[in-house]
């Protein structure tokens, strides 16, 4: 229940933001990705102009220094690998199972990524309400559910993206398949990954834009999502340009499919390079 001096910010049932006054006086703000990124709460001391942060403690931010480092280098990896499958298509340079091999690879390292950032939400460490503003290490779990968190269920929705599109790039080795079910096994499945990734990216903006629109050019946490966004929304083109027309067993347009690809996984991989530098 909310304290009469707490006031809560967010979007629908998902708090992202709370403001209070500690006992001791001053004020207190808590933002769920800072606090789940960082380990930081912002503490403002009785008649001080500014905020201090205040961290977790030693175990917990080394716990989301080493999360973070393994998910970073998973989203980098698998976004190169990606790219330089799109690359292969595009370039004629291999075969379809080469492509498909690399592709395969790739999708494993966003595997990882994607499981590594629930980890991260999961572990996170968490603020005590109406407290003097500290955040406190829960013991480690390989698994919750949370859906009322939206970081935990941006979290989730990203890493149900990346099984989805396991089906998709497994099935892609298959041969001798029929144009219904190219689109069926392989298109349907890299479409419904996309419409994954795109809702994890909005609920990540809810997260740090307390449910309103907002471009936070100093913020690097802005960015990071931002820039995943753009790579989603990548992925989508490139796979609606990967139907297959049963009439003519083609492509609608397999450039724009292979540069959706290659594009939209370089962000992936320079959203990853960002993230290095999103640690406590």
């Amino acid at each position: 229940m909310e304290q009469p001096d707490q006031r809560t910010e967010g979007a629908g049932p998902f708090t992202t933001r709370l403001t209070w006054q500690p006992p001791g006086g001053g004020t207190a703000v808590w933002e769920s990705r800072p606090a789940r990124r960082r380990g930081i709460v912002a503490v403002r001391p009785p008649g001080a102009v500014g905020a201090r942060q205040v961290s977790a403690d030693g175990t917990a931010l080394a716990r989301l220094r080493r999360l973070n480092a393994v998910a970073a280098t998973a989203f980098i990896i698998g976004g190169a690998l990606f790219a330089a499958g799109a690359a292969v298509a595009q370039f004629g340079s291999g075969d379809a199972t080469t492509c498909a091999s690399i592709y395969f690879a790739g999708g494993l390292f966003f595997n990882t990524g994607g499981y590594l950032s629930l980890l991260q939400v999961v572990n996170a460490p968490r603020h005590v309400p109406g407290g003097e503003g500290g955040l406190v290490a829960r013991r480690w779990r390989w698994w919750s559910y949370e859906p009322m968190r939206v970081d935990w269920l941006s979290a989730f929705v990203l890493f149900a993206g990346t099984l989805v599109f396991a089906v998709d790039l497994l099935d892609s080795f298959l041969q001798g398949l029929t144009t219904q079910q190219i689109n069926r096994l392989i298109w349907a499945p890299d479409v419904i990954g996309c419409v994954l990734f795109l809702i994890s990216g909005h609920l990540a903006f809810v997260e740090i834009c307390h449910g309103r629109p907002c471009i936070r050019q100093r913020n690097l946490g802005w960015w990071i999502v931002a820039v995943n966004q753009l790579g989603s929304v990548l992925f989508m083109v490139s796979a609606l340009a990967a139907y297959t027309r049963p009439a003519t067993g083609s492509l609608i347009n397999a450039d724009i499919a292979n540069w959706g690809t290659l594009t939209g996984a370089l962000c992936f991989s320079a959203g990853g390079i960002l993230q290095h530098y999103e640690r406590p």
